[in-house]
């Protein structure tokens, strides 16, 4: 059994706005057995989608490449735009070394709540996947359930949007489910009506350009 373990802390600051939210990153992180390209931090995985998509919206000129500056690089994006990361998983364990969410069992979750009463300023929680088994909305919501919190839908559409009132401040919360950055989530995206008919009018438009516009709509 691998006891796999989050390798890096919630990257928090005074004045954040929106916290994106996921699992936990590929267990080669925890482990210190990177590969060429990846970077040293939170969603650095040079197979992940997340800060190619930040990228493109933002036109970073990002490095990726395993080097200070290229973590550099993404922590002063972050704080520039107010957001943080705080990933929901702590801990869990797998009998096959992969980064499965479904894989994971005997999971510990960061109560992000804690960190929520800490930094108040926090209005967006950006989920990076859905409500499926092992997901971040998914184990958030038990911890709703666990601190006696209603969870109210807003939109139902993709992706999906619900509020909640954070019980230590009283302060509404935004919650945005995301289309996991991730080639597992590619064909959930090809089964999409939208991306059919946006698809239909480009038949250059793929599945990374259709998160561009999910997560632009989102992070600006």
């Amino acid at each position: 059994m691998f006891i796999h373990e989050h390798p890096y802390p919630p990257y928090l600051f005074k004045g954040v706005k929106k916290l994106i939210v996921g699992t936990l990153p590929p267990p080669r992180f925890s482990k210190g057995q990177l590969k060429e390209r990846d970077v040293d931090f939170c969603y650095g995985s040079r197979d992940g989608q997340l800060w190619p998509i930040l990228n493109k919206i933002f036109q970073l000129n990002l490095t990726f490449e395993t080097t200070k500056e290229a973590i550099q690089e993404r922590k002063q994006f972050l704080r520039t735009q107010r957001i943080g990361i705080c990933d929901i998983v702590a801990s869990a364990e797998r009998r096959k070394i992969d980064a499965s969410d479904l894989g994971m069992t005997n999971v510990q979750l960061r109560n992000i709540f804690t960190y929520l009463e800490e930094f108040p300023s926090v209005e967006t929680l950006l989920f990076t996947g859905g409500n499926s088994k092992n997901g971040p909305e998914y184990f958030f919501r038990k911890l709703l359930k666990n601190h006696e919190v209603n969870y109210e839908l807003v939109s139902n559409d993709v992706p999906r949007i619900h509020q909640f009132i954070n019980p230590k401040t009283k302060k509404k919360i935004k919650t945005v489910s995301l289309t996991a950055p991730s080639g597992a989530a590619n064909r959930a995206v090809g089964s999409l009506q939208l991306y059919k008919d946006l698809k239909d009018k480009n038949p250059n438009f793929n599945t990374f350009d259709f998160r561009v516009l999910q997560y632009k709509e989102h992070f600006l």
